[in-house]
């Protein structure tokens, strides 16, 4: 009998791929850290790379008003739907379930990256990260992350800075 990986395993390569493909577009294929442990919380995530909760980016899929929306929120923060809501033009907002952030970044609960996503998909970060130069996003992976300067973060998302954590 041979060893298949599973379809939960080419999904994660086919997302690393997508973002190791997307980062050397800009550059930046070299800054992608890979762990044996996952990284799929914002704790888990500090402690591997050894950095400060706050660097570690929050890749966050709200529902607001029916559409879905990717906040990008500092570690140490708690995304705030009522703000998300507000800035969607949405009277509400709530956390999208596993499909509906599958369906609207292509990449899984755990691993949602900023790099490579549908266009359309509205864009926020969190003002607080403002207090780092560094920080570090998903790779595409529960156990992947991007050493980025936050001005190049904004800059390839073009995510609108905003007051979206609690």
């Amino acid at each position: 009998m041979t060893d298949r990986p599973t379809d939960s395993a080419r999904k994660r390569a086919r997302s690393a791929d997508r973002v190791r493909t997307y980062l050397a577009e800009h550059g930046l294929a070299d800054e992608i850290v890979t762990f044996e442990q996952s990284t799929k919380t914002a704790q888990m995530a500090a402690d591997a790379m050894g950095c400060k909760l706050g660097q570690i980016v929050k890749s966050l899929v709200f529902v607001a008003g029916g559409t879905p929306v990717l906040a990008l929120v500092a570690g140490d923060r708690q995304g705030d739907a009522n703000a998300i809501a507000t800035l969607a033009g949405a009277t509400e907002a709530h956390f999208a379930d596993a499909d509906t952030v599958r369906a609207a970044t292509g990449f899984a609960i755990g691993g949602v990256s900023p790099f490579d996503l549908p266009v359309g998909l509205m864009l926020l970060a969190d003002d607080s990260l403002g207090r780092f130069d560094i920080v570090y996003p998903a790779a595409g992976t529960p156990s992947s992350m991007v050493r980025i300067r936050l001005t190049h973060l904004l800059e390839l998302t073009g995510a609108r800075v905003a007051r979206i954590s609690q």
